[in-house]
């Protein structure tokens, strides 16, 4: 079976590699002239490790990440601190598996040299697609086709596949505009050079910083109500006056990290509500191109990831090859489906007007961090075995 792969970020390399570990033939195809996206970091929870040990490549990506002991909530302005829960050896013990806390371009570059350079091809647009009972036809920018017994649109929010298929959809802004960028460890105070994951909650804004690549960088990501940004794009430029201006008043510890910032990055959050359907015959879709989600819940890249594997198996264990991908959505729609509506929940929980008062809000964070309101969150997500 050839399977042919629009978009070689997260999602689409872990469908890659998967389908590779079960014998079937891939081809990823990515428009971008390079694999060089711009550094950010996310978090992979147990529910997405054991993806890729199971693939061969957790001890790799280990070597080039971060084992977090655990996830805080901090007060915005006063910089109280309350446990959210446990992770480093209690995630080996519950799940089986570690969470890890990853530069993305170093799963990229795991994820690619697992799968082989040769089967990557940069710089090659998908413009258009045709299919039959029997073949998939890809049409690429500047006139190339392949063919392939199906094709997978990993391509991300922007899907030329999704939109190829279902037609162009209508993002609707939530209002947030999201900052990120990449610290150097040795330019924070001592006290914040902790391998620990922060969340701090204020009124009307958040902000998630953790650490990446054994601990010499930080990732920062400050996500505040704004209505004067609406541009969907990740690699948006900002400036750090910009940034410390939309969190005037935070604590000093997020001054720490905006002021040492070398290029801020924002972006727009747009929702898409969950699709009914993303396969059609020959083509399915995988990743954000079918779910995107808020990253409020750091479980985006982990679901893409889920989807690749499933995807795989449902491919490689179906002689019916459109049944099979039927087979993938149905297991995977519901899953993604509650994981896109508790990431957009949690814009409400982090930014709620009791987090201004200070008596307010340590009631409001000792009720809503509360260790059964955590687990019913998480666990479901974190518990979660492909292989089964």
């Amino acid at each position: 079976m050839k399977v042919l792969i629009v978009g070689a970020g997260i999602g689409g390399l872990t469908a890659a590699l998967a389908a590779l570990r079960r014998g079937l033939d891939v081809e990823v195809y990515e428009q971008a002239p390079a694999l060089k996206e711009v550094g950010a970091g996310l978090q992979l929870s147990a529910n997405g490790t054991r993806v890729l040990y199971e693939l061969g490549v957790g001890e790799r990506l280990k070597a080039l990440s971060c084992e977090v002991e655990g996830k805080e909530i901090r007060l915005w302005n006063t910089g109280e601190t309350w446990k959210a829960f446990d992770l480093g050896k209690v995630s080996l013990e519950r799940y089986g598996y570690p969470y890890f806390t990853v530069y993305r371009p170093d799963l990229l570059e795991v994820l690619v040299s697992a799968i082989g350079r040769e089967r990557i091809h940069l710089g090659s647009k998908c413009v258009g697609f045709t299919q039959d009972e029997h073949v998939v036809a890809l049409e690429l920018d500047g006139g190339g086709t392949v063919s392939g017994d199906c094709l997978i649109g990993a391509d991300g929010v922007h899907s030329r596949v999704r939109q190829i298929l279902f037609g162009r959809d209508q993002p609707q802004f939530t209002g947030i505009v999201v900052w990120r960028g990449i610290v150097p460890m040795e330019d924070l105070p001592g006290h914040m050079r902790r391998m620990v994951g922060s969340n701090w909650v204020g009124p009307g804004a958040h902000v998630v910083h953790y650490p990446l690549r054994a601990g010499k960088v930080m990732n920062f990501v400050g996500a505040l109500e704004r209505s004067d940004w609406q541009v969907e794009s990740w690699s948006a430029r900002g400036t750090t006056e910009e940034l410390a201006a939309d969190f005037k008043g935070w604590h000093d510890d997020i001054q720490a990290l905006i002021r040492n910032i070398p290029v801020p990055y924002k972006w727009a959050l747009m929702t898409r509500p969950p699709m009914s359907r993303w396969t059609v015959g020959r083509v399915t879709l995988l990743g954000d191109a079918c779910h995107s989600m808020v990253p409020f819940l750091a479980q985006g890249a982990v679901m893409a990831i889920e989807d690749g594997f499933i995807l795989a198996r449902a491919l490689s264990a179906s002689p019916d090859l459109p049944a099979g991908l039927l087979k993938y959505e149905e297991a995977r729609r519901e899953r993604t489906r509650k994981a896109v509506e508790g990431s957009a929940a949690n814009i409400g929980r982090f930014h709620h007007p009791a987090l201004a008062d200070p008596a307010q809000a340590r009631d409001y964070i000792a009720r809503e961090w509360a260790g059964r309101n955590v687990a019913e969150r998480y666990e479901w997500l974190f518990s979660y075995d492909v292989t089964k």
